[in-house]
């Protein structure tokens, strides 16, 4: 009896495991047969013997991008690239009803891919934790799908001349690096192309979505070959937001603190010459520390234009003190001789036995009030600077705001 039960067991458990046996069975069977070595060979593209090309579908997933660099012109991202062809030498419709096969990474070097690669790469590598980050499908009908995990440093020549109010257009180049048109073909996937996930950049943000193009390469070794080639641009536009608090604002206080000089008396000469020299050297610091943030081009920013014009108003109010303190002090000795003078001439006396109590008296009244005439005149050019510097200064915000966030980037 015991015996009995024992044997309908084994022959139940049978019949339910079976299929589960099998379907692994024929999965490893179907990947023996289209990868023998003796039917597939890995190293020769699916229609070369057929002698036409291989069309490569491509799609390209940013996951992030993770700086962009002025100095060295080259922007740093993460992405997805992912490639499909048809490979008809891998099509099993014929043997099983499974939709796909998924390849083990040990596996994948027995497939053919294409040789794809950036040429504006300057360095690249694979991600591989905890194991190769890439994966292949097969369908039934021999379409492969191949993903790969990759993190990029490209070259991206950027145009400085509206810094930091501009817009960088940053190009995606992919090619094959072996095979001609003639055997490979690449093709953008006609509905996202280029997708770009939830990316946060500190310093950018998408002005417009990636536009793509296809395009085609030439090269001469020993006689001409033309390779297929795509390209995708990043259009991306500045955030203005940190340059305002860091740089902008801090300037346009520093011009407005040297106008304090103004209402300082003309005498206080300590006062106004340090106010100036102060104002000064901090916009000289600080146009010395933008500077070494960017890369030394030859044209004008609009950061110089800023830091220029900021720097000609403060040592303008310093120059104006100067002016005014000179002329007064030319003025109060020129008044001095030529009122001696005049008492000189009109009093021979006084030659011999000089001025009286009283003649003195006349003497610095005379000299007294062309001082306070020079005084007046002083404090007059600086009141008039009270008007001018900050309305010079309002007609300069204006236009350049103007040109740099409206003309010049909308041209």
């Amino acid at each position: 009896m015991f015996i009995a039960m024992k044997a309908l067991l084994v022959a139940v458990l049978g019949v339910l495991y079976s299929p589960l046996c099998f379907c692994e069975l024929a999965r490893k069977e179907i990947l023996n047969h289209l990868l023998n070595s003796s039917r597939y060979d890995a190293r020769i593209a699916p229609n070369y013997e057929e002698d036409r090309a291989t069309n490569v579908t491509l799609q390209l997933y940013i996951l992030s991008i993770d700086s962009i660099n002025e100095i060295a012109m080259d922007l740093s991202m993460e992405v997805f690239l992912r490639q499909t062809w048809v490979d008809p030498r891998l099509n099993f419709e014929h043997l099983s009803n499974f939709s796909n096969l998924e390849l083990d990474q040990r596996m994948m070097a027995d497939v053919w891919v294409p040789d794809t690669y950036f040429p504006n790469e300057k360095e690249a590598h694979f991600h591989i934790v905890t194991v190769p980050n890439r994966l292949l499908h097969i369908s039934k009908n021999g379409t492969v799908f191949y993903s790969i995990r990759l993190s990029l440093t490209l070259t991206c020549r950027m145009s400085l001349y509206n810094y930091p109010m501009d817009e960088q257009n940053c190009p995606i180049y992919i090619e094959t690096y072996g095979y001609t048109v003639e055997n490979v073909l690449f093709n953008w996937k006609s509905v996202n192309a280029v997708m770009v996930d939830d990316v946060e950049m500190p310093q950018f943000h998408f002005r417009k979505a990636p536009t793509i193009t296809k395009c085609s390469r030439t090269f001469k070794y020993g006689s001409e070959a033309t390779f297929t080639c795509l390209s995708s641009n990043l259009h991306l536009q500045r955030n203005i937001g940190y340059y305002m608090a860091q740089v902008f604002v801090p300037s346009i206080l520093i011009v407005i603190l040297s106008w304090v000089s103004f209402w300082i008396h003309v005498d206080a000469i300590p006062a106004r010459i340090s106010l100036g020299v102060l104002t000064v050297l901090t916009i000289t610091t600080q146009s010395s520390g933008i500077r070494s943030s960017l890369p030394r081009v030859s044209y004008v920013k609009a950061i110089d234009v800023w830091n220029s014009v900021c720097l000609l108003f403060v040592f303008s109010a310093l120059l104006e003190y100067a002016y005014i303190n000179v002329q007064t002090r030319r003025h109060h000795k020129s008044a001095s001789k030529d009122t001696l003078l005049t008492i000189q001439a009109s009093n021979p006396l006084v030659k011999t036995i000089g001025l009286n109590p009283a003649r003195r008296i006349d003497v610095r009244k005379t000299i007294g009030a062309r001082e306070m005439d020079y005084m007046k005149m002083a404090r007059a050019i600086d009141k008039v600077a009270r008007f001018v510097f900050p309305m010079s200064f309002v007609i300069f915000n204006i236009t350049f705001w103007i040109y740099y966030l409206f003309a010049n980037n909308h041209e």
